[in-house]
């Protein structure tokens, strides 16, 4: 009889899954460039929200931990997740750190700015602070081999900066203008977020990027340090780590657009070479 409570009362205690007395932390990875399309290594609002739900409300965590390593992409959709990740930690009063790996830049700054702290490598590209605009002109080729570009619009300013024609000066006029109401948009978020931890020595917003302790020191981080460690430190030695997989939808699971794919992949992979990565 005392033999049979005894077998499964050890089997019980190996069980791995029970962990109590530890502090259980949800660490959701936000990696890639964020664009409204999503796709593959992408980050997109609608295709995170499930991921954020669930870092937030799946077995009452006491902190959550951003995993941040993206060059920035879509400011909207930079908004849209970072605005999800404080309406959730202010509904539930739950403490948010951001763990910067290679770079969070652009957009990806203004994911970490929503965290309550940023931590960084020595190494991490942080920054950024501006809004850029690129593309190419196609008028002078398509003169030299006569193809002839028929475009008709109501309204003057339709065809707002059409690469296949001259660039106009009203045009260019108006994209600064909406560039730096984006702009405006994005140093109000980092005020609101980082307060009087910024420095005023130096201006922050003019697109620059910064390093590791060069961050810390202008207050756009607060410190060098790695999650685990980091977390261990605020929360003691006993963590329960819950890491959130992105799931991708189905369809772009087994009907991936090859065409799609690839000129994402072109786009993303001019974003990361800004920084050298």
């Amino acid at each position: 009889m005392t033999g049979r409570l005894y077998m499964p009362i050890m089997v019980i205690s190996r069980i791995p899954y029970l962990r109590k007395n530890r502090t259980r932390i949800s660490v959701l990875r936000l990696q890639g460039v964020i664009s409204s399309g999503g796709g593959r290594g992408a980050l997109s609002h609608a295709g995170i929200t499930a991921s954020i739900e669930q870092a937030f409300q799946r077995g009452k965590p006491s902190a959550v931990a951003l995993v941040i390593n993206s060059p920035g992409g879509s400011p909207v959709q930079s908004a849209l997740i970072g605005a999800h990740i404080r309406r959730l930690a202010d509904e539930h009063k739950i403490p948010v750190h951001a763990f910067v790996e290679d770079v969070a830049a652009s957009g990806g700054y203004w994911l970490a700015a929503a965290a309550d702290d940023i931590h960084v490598d020595a190494s991490s590209i942080t920054g950024s602070i501006g809004v850029i605009s690129a593309g190419f002109g196609f008028h002078e080729l398509i003169a030299k081999y006569g193809i002839e570009r028929r475009v008709h619009t109501a309204g003057e300013d339709k065809s707002l900066l059409d690469p296949f024609r001259p660039e106009r000066d009203e045009d260019i006029a108006r994209l600064k203008d909406i560039q730096a109401r984006i702009h405006r948009n994005f140093i109000d978020h980092v005020k609101a977020r980082r307060g009087d931890r910024l420095s005023t020595d130096r201006d922050l917003f003019t697109g620059d990027v910064f390093i590791g302790d060069e961050a810390v020191e202008v207050g756009l981080v607060d410190g060098i340090g790695h999650l685990e460690p980091v977390l261990r430190r605020l929360y003691g030695e006993k963590l329960d780590l819950r890491h959130i997989r992105q799931r991708r939808p189905l369809l772009q699971r087994f009907v991936p657009g090859i065409l799609s794919e690839m000129a994402t992949a072109i786009e993303d992979r001019a974003l990361w070479s800004r920084y050298g990565l």
